[in-house]
């Protein structure tokens, strides 16, 4: 065997072993970007649109959109699982459960069994996708956490472009309504993949180590990140995960878990911000009606509207993965700073973090793209089409280099081990409240706002910016147990920033 191989490096055995196991844990992630694309798409369908009386602004789009979030939302109650069965055993359940949930949505013959089907799907998906960032963000090492679980969340975009090349082909091969019933089919096969490999990887060491299993836990470990060998650092993190456990003897159980000390309602505040600026930021919007949005600004071609989307989606997983990497290199609090002042200042922008972030990026983008809009609206020029169609990829690769890859992560980062899985399902009801808002209001919105329902995410923007600057810490480099220290300091901000700005890895 070749030297470099049998080395711990990023090319060893053990670390194409966590490799391997990752890329399957990802398809998740790539289940749930098809899942949530897909119905954006199918909607440009006429078939689609004449079986269940949708359109383009029509309150039902609204509802049978948001069905999927509501089942998200109470799915995450199920989030406890992940502490009393295993994260393993969730993903396998989760999955399962979204093929059910393909299948109603495949053979529906009304608009309420659709409805159901994709409530089943949403449901489950919660506890497969959650259940899969809680684990990649245990099995990770410290300095590649970022890069590796990060990536998770970036194969969303490739879930995204397959919905658009389903809806493409099929409409091109089928008709009727079997054009649509074949791509909501296809929802089946990635849930299908990872159902039947989660058998043969290992259980998450921190729960293994929670459980009362520690020399399972010390074996994965080795195995993951040292060529099965217990070297220094493996036993120096093995021991912290011991002491966490016992740290936590005696503590508070359920719920109160999550706001028992004052350093824990700090965490807990931080998880509810990050998991609502996710979906509140604008992102959401052009998720789900970027068809629509482009209707209103001159693109009615339905062909033409499904090949902008899709490109769309690959814009946006190569940014996302470009970002995923350089949260490990930047850090987390840092890959947000955008510089909106002089840019020879960037560099120096670049080492510091309380400073504008890609929040108002974000917000510049909506302002820009409401103006644009308007513009538009008044003249019906094809300039101010265009500028929006520019504004709107724009937002797209801000959002994505500086939000995708650590929407899964950070909250599960700045979570303890036991407040991890109900921290999680916390995340997901706020996410999936404010999603579900979103969704079920954005077509009234605007149809009756127009272009200022876009300066409303450019307003609220601004204000998320302001709280990631003042709250947020960073996480990069650290253990998941090394940032207790830092979460129960009087300045964790500048107690988190202290350590990143020494640490530079590539």
């Amino acid at each position: 065997m070749p030297s470099f191989l049998s080395r711990q490096t990023r090319y060893g055995v053990s670390y194409s072993k966590l490799y391997s196991i990752c890329g399957l844990i990802y398809l998740n992630s790539t289940m749930a970007g098809l899942d949530a694309s897909l119905i954006g798409n199918l909607n440009t369908l006429p078939s689609f649109q004449s079986f269940f009386g949708t359109g383009a602004s029509k309150a039902t789009t609204g509802i049978i959109f948001a069905s999927m979030q509501v089942g998200g939302i109470l799915g995450a109650f199920t989030l406890r699982l992940a502490d009393s069965r295993g994260r393993l055993f969730c993903i396998q359940l989760g999955s399962i459960g979204v093929i059910c949930g393909a299948l109603i949505q495949a053979f529906s013959r009304s608009m309420w069994m659709f409805m159901v089907g994709r409530f089943t799907l949403g449901f489950f998906s919660t506890l497969a996708c959650r259940s899969s960032s809680i684990y990649l963000i245990e099995i990770s090492p410290a300095e590649r956490r970022g890069t590796i679980a990060g990536l998770y969340n970036t194969l969303f975009f490739l879930g995204s472009i397959l919905a658009t090349l389903a809806v493409l082909v099929s409409q091109a091969l089928y008709h009727g309504h079997t054009a649509w019933r074949v791509p909501v089919a296809l929802q089946c096969v990635f849930p299908a993949i990872v159902a039947s490999g989660v058998r043969y990887i290992p259980e998450s060491p921190r729960w293994l180590v929670a459980n009362s299993r520690p020399s399972e836990a010390r074996d994965v470990m080795a195995s993951l990140h040292s060529n099965g060998v217990l070297t220094h650092k493996v036993s120096e993190e093995f021991a912290q995960m011991e002491a966490d456990v016992r740290q936590r003897d005696g503590m508070p159980t359920g719920w109160s878990v999550l706001y028992s000390t004052k350093s824990r309602k700090r965490r807990l505040f931080i998880l509810l911000c990050m998991s609502l600026f996710g979906q509140m930021s604008g992102n959401n919007i052009i998720s789900y009606y970027l068809p629509t949005m482009l209707h209103d600004v001159g693109i009615k071609e339905m062909s033409t509207k499904l090949y902008l989307n899709g490109l769309y989606a690959i814009i946006g997983w190569t940014a996302a993965a470009v970002g995923a990497r350089l949260h490990d290199y930047y850090g987390r609090r840092k890959m947000c700073v955008i510089c909106l002042k002089d840019p020879r200042k960037t560099a120096r922008h670049l080492t510091k973090s309380r400073l504008y972030n890609c929040t108002s990026g974000l917000a510049t983008c909506m302002g820009l793209l409401a103006l644009s809009m308007g513009m538009y609206y008044r003249t019906g020029e094809f300039l101010y089409s265009t500028f929006s169609l520019l504004t709107i990829y724009t937002f797209g690769v801000i959002f994505a280099t500086g939000y995708t890859s650590m929407q899964p992560v950070y909250p599960a980062e700045v979570m303890t081990n036991d407040m991890r899985a109900r921290g999680m399902a916390v995340a997901t009801m706020c996410g999936g409240s404010a999603g579900c808002l979103n969704t079920l209001l954005a077509p009234a919105a605007m149809a009756r706002l127009g272009p200022m329902f876009f300066f409303l995410f450019c307003v609220w923007d601004f204000v998320e910016a302001a709280i990631i600057n003042a709250y947020f810490v960073e996480t990069k480099g650290r253990t998941l147990e090394e940032l207790e220290e830092v979460f129960n300091s009087d300045d964790p901000v500048g107690l988190s920033i202290e350590k990143s700005s020494k640490e530079r890895m590539f």
